[in-house]
């Protein structure tokens, strides 16, 4: 990781700033200053968190007998990956008892299908739901997504396995990353922050979130709010 004693101050760092904005106060530049070395402070420790994630032990082999159906037929669980040695599966809370899919899930989706060329550079990035396969290209198609990767979990295996079905039978959303390496199959990654986890009037997200449109509200003077959340359509 990169020593603190080789970083800056952020207060430092601040000094070095030139912006101003038209007829702010000087109030305004004191209270934005500090922001400003906050949210160095914040760049800094994401990137710390980062490189302990990447740092992690090699986590179990994946030995599942996972099996999928995608657009142009079935696949197993190396499949997924294709000719990349990381694979990011986001499950989807599309599951066979619903007749429409999880909002926010869909805005998420949504958010990501304008960056999957991108990262499909680098990594594979599948979406994993539960429901037939050509209910998910319906709803692909009818939500105009080009290029997110959807897959129908045939048996069910791998959610339950990597926690995408609630106790009940439901879905839960659940982001695993797993690697390929000298031939074998392991997980990487999950992501763990939940209801358990969630701190006192916060909504149980991740950190850091997944979801854009949560990101440009917190930049607002409205903030994300508390009783506000993504919707499949909205009247005209």
């Amino acid at each position: 990781m990169t020593s603190a004693s080789t970083l800056i101050p952020a207060a430092e760092l601040v000094k070095r700033n030139r912006m101003t904005l038209p007829n702010e106060s000087n109030e305004y530049r004191h209270a934005r200053n500090a922001l400003l070395a906050a949210e160095i402070e914040l760049r800094r420790h994401i990137e710390r968190v980062a490189e302990m994630r990447r740092a992690l032990p090699p986590g179990g082999a994946v030995t599942g007998d996972y099996r999928f159906q995608g657009e142009h037929g079935p696949l197993d669980f190396a499949g997924l990956f294709g000719d990349k040695a990381t694979l990011v599966v986001y499950s989807y809370m599309f599951g066979p008892q619903r007749e429409r899919p999880c909002p926010m899930c869909t805005s998420l989706l949504s958010a990501w299908n304008g960056e999957a060329r991108d990262i499909g550079q680098r990594i594979a990035l599948a979406v994993v739901a539960r429901s037939p396969i050509e209910k998910l290209a319906a709803f692909k198609k009818e939500r105009g997504w080009r290029d997110l990767k959807l897959y129908s979990d045939v048996n069910g295996r791998y959610s339950r396995d990597y926690h995408a079905i609630t106790k009940d039978g439901g879905d839960d959303p659940a982001l695993n990353v797993f690697t390929r390496r000298d031939g074998t199959i392991r997980h990487f990654w999950s992501g763990e922050m939940g209801f358990e986890t969630a701190d006192p009037g916060q909504d149980p997200r991740g950190a850091p979130d997944l979801m854009p449109l949560w990101t440009v509200l917190d930049m607002t003077p409205e903030g994300r709010g508390t009783d506000w959340y993504p919707k499949l359509d909205y009247p005209e």
